[in-house]
């Protein structure tokens, strides 16, 4: 993803100190950012999902895409230098390059999660768990047509 660092405009260069938080899960800014230093994490409620300290990672791609509030809260871990680009959409659709760049960072994301489900299926096959509908979130990831999705949780049904 370092192509998109030299992409970014350096007057969208911004500080985050260890401990803010840079986008917030079920909220909705519009924003996109570009890690250029330090460390987030990702969380889903209170899961750490990720710990990301690639320059040039990007973070809001998918609000923006699926126009939807954000899936994730994105806070600093230590001191961070972001470009925050408030019209996501407008930097994403500004250059092909940058849309190439996001597109295979998201065929990456879906290449791991596919992967690991496939793996899942295959760990887990006839044990007549919960784990036995990973075939079906496998055939939904290859073959849905763009929709709404909120799969909620055992846990938090509702989704909230």
């Amino acid at each position: 993803m370092g192509s998109i660092l030299s992409k970014c405009d350096a007057t969208l260069r911004r500080q985050y100190g260890a401990g803010e938080v840079l986008l917030t899960e079920r909220q909705k800014t519009g924003k996109l950012f570009v890690l250029a230093s330090g460390t987030v994490e990702i969380l889903r409620g209170p899961t750490r999902v990720a710990l990301i300290s690639d320059a040039g990672a990007v973070f809001g791609e998918m609000s923006i895409l699926l126009n939807t509030a954000h899936t994730a809260t994105v806070r600093a871990v230590t001191d961070c230098d972001v470009f925050v680009y408030d019209d996501a959409a407008a930097f994403m659709r500004s250059d092909p390059e940058i849309t190439f760049e996001i597109a295979a960072l998201l065929a990456q994301r879906l290449n791991t999660a596919t992967t690991y489900l496939a793996d899942l299926k295959q760990q887990y096959a006839g044990s007549g768990s919960h784990l036995a509908m990973v075939s079906d979130v496998l055939a939904s990831l290859v073959t849905q047509p763009a929709r709404a999705y909120d799969p909620g949780s055992d846990r938090e049904p509702d989704g909230s």
